[in-house]
Protein backbone atom coordinates (compact mmCIF):
# COMPACT_ATOMS: atom_id res chain seq x y z
CA UNK A 1 0.00 0.00 0.00
CA UNK A 2 1.08 3.28 -0.81
CA UNK A 3 1.44 6.55 1.69
CA UNK A 4 -0.92 9.38 2.03
CA UNK A 5 0.90 12.22 2.10
CA UNK A 6 0.20 15.09 5.12
CA UNK A 7 -1.36 17.72 2.85
CA UNK A 8 -4.58 15.02 2.09
CA UNK A 9 -5.30 15.14 5.88
CA UNK A 10 -8.25 17.78 5.89
CA UNK A 11 -9.73 16.63 2.59
CA UNK A 12 -10.15 13.03 4.28
CA UNK A 13 -11.51 14.57 7.07
CA UNK A 14 -14.38 16.55 4.98
CA UNK A 15 -14.74 13.61 3.08
CA UNK A 16 -15.50 11.47 5.58
CA UNK A 17 -17.36 13.83 7.20
CA UNK A 18 -19.97 13.97 3.91
CA UNK A 19 -19.33 10.36 4.29
CA UNK A 20 -21.61 9.84 7.50
CA UNK A 21 -23.74 12.98 6.50
CA UNK A 22 -25.20 10.75 3.51
CA UNK A 23 -25.96 7.69 5.70
CA UNK A 24 -29.70 7.45 6.64
CA UNK A 25 -28.30 5.69 9.79
CA UNK A 26 -24.54 5.81 10.65
CA UNK A 27 -25.12 3.53 13.83
CA UNK A 28 -23.50 6.26 15.86
CA UNK A 29 -20.34 6.20 14.07
CA UNK A 30 -18.10 9.10 14.41
CA UNK A 31 -15.28 10.67 11.86
CA UNK A 32 -12.54 8.62 13.87
CA UNK A 33 -14.99 5.75 13.43
CA UNK A 34 -14.82 5.69 9.62
CA UNK A 35 -11.54 7.46 8.80
CA UNK A 36 -8.89 4.75 9.65
CA UNK A 37 -10.80 2.18 7.27
CA UNK A 38 -11.35 5.30 4.68
CA UNK A 39 -7.49 5.65 4.64
CA UNK A 40 -6.62 1.85 4.30
CA UNK A 41 -8.88 2.00 1.01
CA UNK A 42 -7.36 4.95 -0.10
CA UNK A 43 -3.26 4.03 0.42
CA UNK A 44 -4.36 0.31 -0.86
CA UNK A 45 -6.63 1.56 -4.34
CA UNK A 46 -5.38 5.05 -5.02
CA UNK A 47 -2.17 6.36 -3.56
CA UNK A 48 -0.10 3.41 -5.14
CA UNK A 49 3.20 3.89 -5.36
CA UNK A 50 4.13 6.01 -8.29
CA UNK A 51 0.26 7.34 -8.76
CA UNK A 52 -0.22 10.78 -9.43
CA UNK A 53 -3.21 11.72 -7.03
CA UNK A 54 -4.79 15.21 -6.51
CA UNK A 55 -7.71 16.00 -4.30
CA UNK A 56 -10.17 15.90 -6.25
CA UNK A 57 -9.56 12.09 -7.04
CA UNK A 58 -9.46 11.64 -2.98
CA UNK A 59 -13.05 13.42 -3.16
CA UNK A 60 -14.19 11.23 -5.98
CA UNK A 61 -12.93 8.37 -4.48
CA UNK A 62 -14.78 9.08 -0.70
CA UNK A 63 -17.93 9.64 -2.58
CA UNK A 64 -17.96 6.20 -4.65
CA UNK A 65 -17.95 4.95 -0.94
CA UNK A 66 -21.34 3.25 -0.04
CA UNK A 67 -21.86 4.91 3.69
CA UNK A 68 -24.68 3.12 5.24
CA UNK A 69 -23.12 -0.23 4.48
CA UNK A 70 -19.64 0.72 5.71
CA UNK A 71 -21.14 2.46 9.09
CA UNK A 72 -23.58 -0.64 9.22
CA UNK A 73 -20.09 -2.72 9.22
CA UNK A 74 -18.19 -0.79 11.28
CA UNK A 75 -20.47 -0.33 14.22
CA UNK A 76 -20.99 -3.81 14.29
CA UNK A 77 -17.42 -4.21 14.84
CA UNK A 78 -17.94 -1.99 17.72
CA UNK A 79 -19.91 -4.37 19.00
CA UNK A 80 -23.49 -2.93 18.87
CA UNK A 81 -26.22 -5.40 18.74
CA UNK A 82 -28.72 -3.34 17.20
CA UNK A 83 -26.42 -2.92 14.47
CA UNK A 84 -25.69 -6.42 14.33
CA UNK A 85 -29.48 -7.18 14.34
CA UNK A 86 -29.59 -4.78 11.61
CA UNK A 87 -27.16 -6.91 9.62
CA UNK A 88 -28.82 -10.01 10.20
CA UNK A 89 -32.11 -8.75 9.28
CA UNK A 90 -31.01 -7.73 5.90
CA UNK A 91 -28.15 -10.12 4.96
CA UNK A 92 -29.24 -13.38 6.13
CA UNK A 93 -30.92 -14.10 3.11
CA UNK A 94 -27.99 -13.03 0.94
CA UNK A 95 -25.67 -15.35 3.08
CA UNK A 96 -27.91 -18.35 2.55
CA UNK A 97 -28.51 -17.86 -1.06
CA UNK A 98 -25.25 -17.95 -1.80
CA UNK A 99 -24.17 -21.16 0.42
CA UNK A 100 -27.27 -22.91 -1.04
CA UNK A 101 -25.68 -22.38 -4.67
CA UNK A 102 -22.41 -23.74 -3.52
CA UNK A 103 -23.36 -26.17 -0.91
CA UNK A 104 -24.10 -29.76 -2.23
CA UNK A 105 -27.18 -30.65 -0.28
CA UNK A 106 -29.59 -27.93 2.34
CA UNK A 107 -27.76 -29.34 5.12
CA UNK A 108 -24.61 -28.35 4.54
CA UNK A 109 -25.67 -25.05 2.95
CA UNK A 110 -27.02 -24.48 6.29
CA UNK A 111 -23.79 -25.09 8.11
CA UNK A 112 -22.03 -22.77 5.63
CA UNK A 113 -24.28 -20.23 6.46
CA UNK A 114 -23.65 -20.45 10.18
CA UNK A 115 -19.99 -20.41 9.79
CA UNK A 116 -20.62 -17.17 8.06
CA UNK A 117 -22.02 -15.49 10.54
CA UNK A 118 -19.20 -17.24 13.49
CA UNK A 119 -17.08 -15.72 10.86
CA UNK A 120 -18.26 -12.18 10.56
CA UNK A 121 -18.45 -12.07 14.36
CA UNK A 122 -15.06 -13.45 14.81
CA UNK A 123 -14.42 -16.24 17.25
CA UNK A 124 -10.94 -16.30 16.86
CA UNK A 125 -9.23 -13.93 18.63
CA UNK A 126 -5.43 -13.03 18.35
CA UNK A 127 -2.35 -13.03 20.64
CA UNK A 128 -2.60 -9.44 21.65
CA UNK A 129 -6.56 -10.23 22.80
CA UNK A 130 -8.46 -8.65 19.65
CA UNK A 131 -11.28 -10.64 18.38
CA UNK A 132 -10.62 -11.53 14.21
CA UNK A 133 -13.44 -10.65 12.33
CA UNK A 134 -13.53 -10.79 8.08
CA UNK A 135 -16.04 -7.60 8.62
CA UNK A 136 -12.66 -5.90 8.93
CA UNK A 137 -11.86 -6.44 5.31
CA UNK A 138 -15.07 -4.47 3.86
CA UNK A 139 -14.01 -1.29 2.54
CA UNK A 140 -17.43 -0.01 1.21
CA UNK A 141 -15.93 0.21 -2.33
CA UNK A 142 -18.81 -2.78 -3.36
CA UNK A 143 -22.20 -3.32 -2.26
CA UNK A 144 -22.01 -5.26 1.03
CA UNK A 145 -24.24 -8.04 -0.68
CA UNK A 146 -21.54 -9.16 -3.54
CA UNK A 147 -19.12 -9.06 -0.58
CA UNK A 148 -20.83 -11.60 1.70
CA UNK A 149 -21.28 -13.57 -1.55
CA UNK A 150 -17.62 -13.73 -2.12
CA UNK A 151 -16.83 -14.51 1.64
CA UNK A 152 -19.35 -16.96 1.49
CA UNK A 153 -17.42 -18.78 -1.63
CA UNK A 154 -14.22 -18.28 -0.49
CA UNK A 155 -14.95 -19.77 3.10
CA UNK A 156 -15.96 -22.77 0.86
CA UNK A 157 -12.94 -22.98 -0.77
CA UNK A 158 -11.33 -22.94 2.31
CA UNK A 159 -13.17 -26.03 3.99
CA UNK A 160 -12.57 -28.05 0.88
CA UNK A 161 -8.86 -27.24 1.02
CA UNK A 162 -8.73 -27.39 4.92
CA UNK A 163 -10.14 -31.42 4.41
CA UNK A 164 -8.01 -32.06 1.70
CA UNK A 165 -4.86 -31.02 4.08
CA UNK A 166 -6.56 -32.62 6.74
CA UNK A 167 -5.82 -35.86 5.35
CA UNK A 168 -2.07 -35.35 5.08
CA UNK A 169 -1.47 -34.15 8.02
CA UNK A 170 -3.32 -37.18 9.45
CA UNK A 171 -0.59 -40.10 7.57
CA UNK A 172 2.37 -36.89 8.52
CA UNK A 173 1.19 -37.60 12.06
CA UNK A 174 1.90 -40.87 11.82
CA UNK A 175 5.42 -40.48 10.66
CA UNK A 176 6.09 -38.08 13.55
CA UNK A 177 4.96 -40.43 16.05
CA UNK A 178 6.97 -43.27 15.07
CA UNK A 179 9.74 -40.78 14.58
CA UNK A 180 9.28 -39.48 17.99
CA UNK A 181 9.10 -43.08 19.63
CA UNK A 182 12.67 -44.11 17.96
CA UNK A 183 14.07 -40.93 19.19
CA UNK A 184 12.67 -41.58 22.77
CA UNK A 185 14.01 -45.08 23.14
CA UNK A 186 16.46 -45.52 25.95
CA UNK A 187 19.96 -47.67 25.76
CA UNK A 188 17.69 -51.06 26.35
CA UNK A 189 15.01 -50.00 23.33
CA UNK A 190 12.27 -48.64 26.25
CA UNK A 191 10.14 -45.84 24.93
CA UNK A 192 10.36 -42.75 27.29
CA UNK A 193 8.30 -39.86 26.51
CA UNK A 194 9.06 -37.93 29.33
CA UNK A 195 12.06 -36.01 28.45
CA UNK A 196 13.44 -35.07 32.35
CA UNK A 197 11.43 -35.87 35.57
CA UNK A 198 11.33 -31.65 36.79
CA UNK A 199 10.02 -31.32 33.66
CA UNK A 200 7.12 -33.80 33.69
CA UNK A 201 6.56 -32.04 37.17
CA UNK A 202 6.34 -28.54 36.25
CA UNK A 203 4.17 -29.55 33.64
CA UNK A 204 1.58 -31.14 35.91
CA UNK A 205 1.32 -28.56 38.28
CA UNK A 206 0.54 -26.11 35.39
CA UNK A 207 -2.22 -28.42 34.27
CA UNK A 208 -3.31 -28.99 37.91
CA UNK A 209 -3.28 -24.64 38.46
CA UNK A 210 -5.05 -24.46 35.25
CA UNK A 211 -8.15 -27.21 35.92
CA UNK A 212 -8.41 -25.55 39.09
CA UNK A 213 -8.43 -22.14 37.77
CA UNK A 214 -11.08 -23.17 35.47
CA UNK A 215 -13.49 -24.35 37.60
CA UNK A 216 -13.45 -21.15 39.19
CA UNK A 217 -13.97 -19.68 35.97
CA UNK A 218 -16.81 -22.17 35.49
CA UNK A 219 -18.02 -21.38 38.69
CA UNK A 220 -18.64 -17.58 37.36
CA UNK A 221 -20.43 -18.88 34.52
CA UNK A 222 -24.39 -18.65 34.40
CA UNK A 223 -26.51 -21.76 33.63
CA UNK A 224 -27.37 -20.77 29.91
CA UNK A 225 -23.71 -19.82 29.02
CA UNK A 226 -22.55 -23.69 31.16
CA UNK A 227 -25.63 -25.32 28.79
CA UNK A 228 -23.98 -23.23 25.18
CA UNK A 229 -20.67 -24.78 25.96
CA UNK A 230 -21.85 -28.17 26.36
CA UNK A 231 -24.17 -28.05 23.54
CA UNK A 232 -21.26 -26.56 21.09
CA UNK A 233 -17.96 -28.35 22.24
CA UNK A 234 -19.30 -31.24 24.01
CA UNK A 235 -22.86 -32.45 22.03
CA UNK A 236 -21.21 -31.04 18.61
CA UNK A 237 -23.95 -29.11 17.99
CA UNK A 238 -24.50 -26.41 15.51
CA UNK A 239 -24.47 -22.77 16.23
CA UNK A 240 -27.87 -22.74 14.32
CA UNK A 241 -29.25 -25.42 16.57
CA UNK A 242 -27.88 -23.49 20.03
CA UNK A 243 -29.74 -20.45 18.62
CA UNK A 244 -32.83 -22.04 17.96
CA UNK A 245 -32.69 -23.89 21.66
CA UNK A 246 -32.38 -20.19 23.35
CA UNK A 247 -34.93 -18.24 20.63
CA UNK A 248 -32.43 -16.54 18.87
CA UNK A 249 -30.72 -16.46 15.76
CA UNK A 250 -27.32 -18.62 14.84
CA UNK A 251 -25.26 -14.79 14.57
CA UNK A 252 -26.29 -14.07 17.89
CA UNK A 253 -25.42 -17.73 19.25
CA UNK A 254 -22.65 -16.79 17.49
CA UNK A 255 -21.72 -13.56 19.50
CA UNK A 256 -22.78 -15.54 22.77
CA UNK A 257 -20.41 -18.29 22.23
CA UNK A 258 -17.77 -15.75 21.48
CA UNK A 259 -18.34 -13.74 24.90
CA UNK A 260 -18.28 -17.07 27.15
CA UNK A 261 -14.78 -17.56 25.25
CA UNK A 262 -13.53 -14.19 26.49
CA UNK A 263 -15.20 -14.61 29.69
CA UNK A 264 -13.66 -17.73 30.61
CA UNK A 265 -10.25 -16.81 29.33
CA UNK A 266 -10.70 -13.67 31.24
CA UNK A 267 -11.79 -15.38 34.44
CA UNK A 268 -9.29 -18.24 34.18
CA UNK A 269 -5.71 -15.79 34.14
CA UNK A 270 -7.12 -13.79 36.96
CA UNK A 271 -7.54 -16.93 38.73
CA UNK A 272 -4.21 -18.32 37.87
CA UNK A 273 -3.06 -15.11 39.20
CA UNK A 274 -4.61 -14.54 42.09
CA UNK A 275 -4.86 -18.06 43.53
CA UNK A 276 -1.87 -19.64 42.07
CA UNK A 277 0.76 -16.78 41.75
CA UNK A 278 1.65 -17.11 38.19
CA UNK A 279 2.80 -13.85 36.69
CA UNK A 280 1.36 -12.17 33.49
CA UNK A 281 4.45 -14.28 31.51
CA UNK A 282 3.47 -17.61 33.37
CA UNK A 283 0.20 -16.93 31.92
CA UNK A 284 1.06 -15.91 28.51
CA UNK A 285 3.73 -18.29 28.03
CA UNK A 286 2.10 -21.73 29.31
CA UNK A 287 -1.57 -21.11 27.93
CA UNK A 288 -0.30 -19.90 24.59
CA UNK A 289 2.66 -22.08 24.60
CA UNK A 290 -0.65 -25.60 25.22
CA UNK A 291 -3.17 -23.99 22.89
CA UNK A 292 -0.34 -24.06 19.88
CA UNK A 293 0.84 -27.60 20.53
CA UNK A 294 -2.87 -28.85 19.68
CA UNK A 295 -3.52 -26.32 16.80
CA UNK A 296 -6.11 -23.83 18.64
CA UNK A 297 -6.52 -20.67 19.46
CA UNK A 298 -6.46 -19.89 23.54
CA UNK A 299 -10.01 -19.11 23.66
CA UNK A 300 -11.00 -22.07 21.71
CA UNK A 301 -8.87 -24.25 24.18
CA UNK A 302 -9.93 -22.92 27.10
CA UNK A 303 -13.53 -23.07 26.53
CA UNK A 304 -13.07 -26.93 25.55
CA UNK A 305 -11.07 -27.73 28.55
CA UNK A 306 -13.75 -25.83 30.44
CA UNK A 307 -16.15 -28.07 29.17
CA UNK A 308 -14.24 -31.44 30.12
CA UNK A 309 -14.53 -29.97 33.79
CA UNK A 310 -17.36 -29.49 33.59
CA UNK A 311 -18.79 -32.83 32.38
CA UNK A 312 -16.26 -33.83 35.55
CA UNK A 313 -18.19 -31.63 37.84
CA UNK A 314 -21.29 -32.65 36.62
CA UNK A 315 -19.91 -36.71 36.77
CA UNK A 316 -19.32 -36.13 40.76
CA UNK A 317 -22.61 -34.55 41.83
CA UNK A 318 -24.62 -37.20 39.79
CA UNK A 319 -23.12 -39.53 42.44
Amino acid sequence: MGEIPAKFDRTIDEGVARLISRCADAHGCKIDDVRPRVERSLAKYLFIDGAQVDHADVRAFIEEIRSDELCLVLACEKGSEAAWDVLVRDFDATVRSAARKIASDPEDADDLAGSIWAELYGLRVGKDGVRRSKLAYFSGRGSLGGWLRAVTAQLAVDRHRKVAKLVQVEEDRDLEVLAEEAGNKNENGIVSHAETGEAALIEKESSGAVTAALRTAIDGLDDESRLILKLYYFDDKKLKDIGAAFGYHEATASRRLAKIQSDIRKMTEAALKRDHGWTDADVKRNLADAAEKIGLDLEKMLAALAVAVLLQVLHFRAF
